[in-house]
Parts: structure tokens; sequence; C-alpha cells
């Protein structure tokens, strides 16, 4: 998915995107609804419904990339490092689990600098930080679970560290569904997000890593024509399409 949304842009109106079920994670189908049975999604190409949705531009001092579902730094981005195609192709979906348990014993805090839009800004101590525009990553964890890829926005999740950082109770309550609700958990909106840490924190791009710091994120709203499935709801919390 991420390497035919970069080959679609910057003219991302130029074909419609269909995504089939056939990866590691399929984690952007969840978000657009479409079937897990690869067969049932390949009927969407002629009886799915289109969409735009919005997309986000990548920056950093030595490249530029697009992005569509979500960008995962820190220990997802940790995570996401450690995982190589030998890891996914013996473990399948539990990879993302293996590699969780891999950086584990060296998980990071950084001191992170973020800037949203045109304000000030702030100084965190982050153990994670997600934007999305999709709202699943890791094969199904639902890390951005108020994400709308419709909104002309991205949602800004923050994992804080501190001295009652307890990184098995956010899992838990994670795993549960929802990890919005913890104290250690903030969520903001933004058009524009700037990321600095010490140590560098290293992203993950819809599964493409990426190193290099500053970084910009920027959303590109309602760029990309999609098919979805009758399911889908660009809202989550909404019952309407």
């Amino acid at each position: 998915v991420h390497a035919v949304v970069n080959g679609l842009a910057p003219d991302f109106g130029g074909a419609r995107l269909a995504v089939l079920p056939l990866g590691t994670g399929n984690d952007l189908r969840r978000t657009l609804a479409i079937p897990e049975d690869p067969l049932e999604a390949l009927k969407l190409l002629d009886g799915g419904t289109e969409r735009l949705i919005d997309v986000f531009r990548v920056d950093t001092p030595i490249q530029s990339c697009f992005g569509v579902n979500t960008a995962s730094g820190g220990f997802s981005g940790q995570m996401q490092e450690a995982l190589t195609k030998e890891m996914k192709a013996a473990w399948g979906p539990l990879a993302y689990l293996r590699g969780a348990v891999a950086v584990l014993p060296d998980l990071t805090d950084y001191h992170t600098i973020i800037q949203l839009d045109d304000g000030p800004a702030e100084r965190i101590a982050a153990i994670n930080v997600i934007v999305a525009n999709g709202r699943y990553a890791a094969h199904g964890w639902n890390v951005a679970s108020q994400a709308n890829p419709e909104d002309g926005l991205l949602d800004v999740v923050v994992v804080h560290s501190g001295p009652f950082f307890d990184l098995s109770a956010i899992a838990a309550q994670l795993l549960a569904g929802d990890y919005l609700d913890s104290d250690q958990v903030t969520l903001r909106r933004a058009q524009r997000v700037q990321i600095q840490s010490r140590p560098e924190m290293w992203f993950s791009i819809d599964g493409e890593p990426i190193g290099e710091e500053p970084i910009t994120f920027t959303v590109m709203p309602r760029a990309l024509r999609v098919i979805v499935g009758a399911d889908y709801r660009p809202d989550p919390t909404s019952k309407i399409a």
C-alpha cells in the first residue's frame, strides 16, 4: 500500500486505490472496512463505494514520502525496525508481538519537542508517538480509535513516560480496545505536526522506517480516491457513512 500510494503521488486523483488483504498487518483495510477474505475484497472492485480520504506528506532534512495509514514512532517505531522479512515470514501476524518482545529490554525515554500547526513548541517526555490517519497498526492494534480519514486532520497520540509509567497497563488497555482513557496517553489533532527528539525517534510510515529528524507530517485533505466496504464509517462514533 505504501509503495502504491507513493507511486500515485503527487497526482493522487489519477487512479482509485483498492486494498486486498494479502499483507502481514492488513491495517488500512480495517479502517476502510474491506472484507478479510481476499475474494470478497476483490468483489469490491465492481460493487464497492468510492470515497476521498486524506493522505499525509512526510518531510525530513534528506527525504520526503507520503503515508495513508499511520506513522508510528518511539516504542512502536523500534518494534517495526526490529522486524525482518524472515521474522514476518516465519511468525506471520505474531511477528509484531515477537518484535515488541525484542525491544522491551531497550525501551527508550525520548525527550521530545512537538509543534502542532502554528502553535508553540511543546517539550514532553514520551515513550511512543502515533501520527494517524487510519485507526489500526501492527496487525489490528487500535492505536488511534477516533481517527477520521476524511476530516483533514491527523490524530496525534502520545504515550508519556514518567515515574509512574506502566507499559503493561497501557498495553492491557490497548488490547482491551482503547488506551486513550489512560492518564499516560494524550490525543491531539492538527493539520501539521513537527517532531524532534533526543535520542532521534525512528518512525514507521505505513511499515517503512525513517530515522531522520526533525520530521514533519502535513495532511493533504481528501486527496486519495479509495474503494471502501459496506461498513465503512469515516467517523468511528457515527453510524452514518
